[in-house]
């Protein structure tokens, strides 16, 4: 995973004057960017002024479905300067803010969603790059903090694993941890999965640039020790 570069898609169901007072040239350089029950236990929090309007425990409502969702913004930085010469990169700047990372926080506390962990320890549902991957979803399903919940960790790590797993049989123990031997609620779960790419504007793919910076914001977090290419 420590190598991958995220790249395949869901499936179908499931300028400055220098010192010298001569004009600084600048070469631009576009590199592209580096890569329990549905809603259960949810209750709504008094309205507070200024919200303008109440969103769906479950996923943004259907009038909204045309509201893009917040992206990454780029910003150019400088890579490198050579006498008169300023060489100049696009650098992905992560649209995840601190609030997501309390969320992704949260949800690793839950029982069901540790003892998951613990269950795949060879890593092949949930290294660090498919975690990373959760949070940048949560930044980008337009859901405020108090509505996500269980299910949301779970479809996020799904659809992570649709985008970057060739073997796609490890991800089908989601069910078993979220419904036991329940194979009822399965098509529930994936109407849900599909509400919830919609509510990301389709843009379920993640950098492993943006991967990297999401790690970055909390190194110290233990889930970041989940690589592949420590396993023995």
């Amino acid at each position: 995973m420590a190598n991958r570069q995220p790249s395949s898609q869901v499936e179908d169901q499931d300028s400055q004057p220098s010192s010298s007072g001569y004009p600084l040239e600048v070469t631009v350089n576009e590199e592209s960017p580096g890569p329990s029950a549905p809603w259960a236990g949810c209750s709504s929090p008094p309205q507070r002024p200024g919200c303008k309007r109440k969103r769906s425990v479950a996923f943004r409502e259907e009038e909204e479905e045309g509201e893009p969702a917040t992206e990454a913004q780029d910003t150019w930085v400088v890579e490198s300067l050579s006498g008169l010469k300023m060489k100049l990169k696009r650098q992905r700047v992560s649209s995840v803010l601190p609030e997501h990372h309390e969320v992704f926080n949260r949800m690793l506390e839950d029982p069901v969603i540790r003892k998951f962990l613990v269950w795949d320890k060879n890593l092949e549902v949930s290294d660090k790059y498919l975690l990373s991957m959760v949070i940048a979803y949560f930044s980008r399903a337009g859901l405020f903090s108090w509505q996500f919940q269980r299910i949301h960790f779970f479809i996020a790590l799904y659809v992570a694993n649709d985008m970057e797993e060739d073997n796609q049989a490890p991800k089908q123990a989601i069910f078993s941890f979220l419904y036991g031997k329940n194979r009822s609620q399965r098509p529930l779960f994936h109407k849900l999965r599909l509400q919830f790419i919609r509510s990301m504007g389709w843009n379920a793919r993640v950098t492993r640039e943006e991967c990297e910076q999401i790690q970055a914001f909390d190194p110290e977090l233990w889930v970041w020790g989940r690589d592949r290419a420590l396993l023995p």
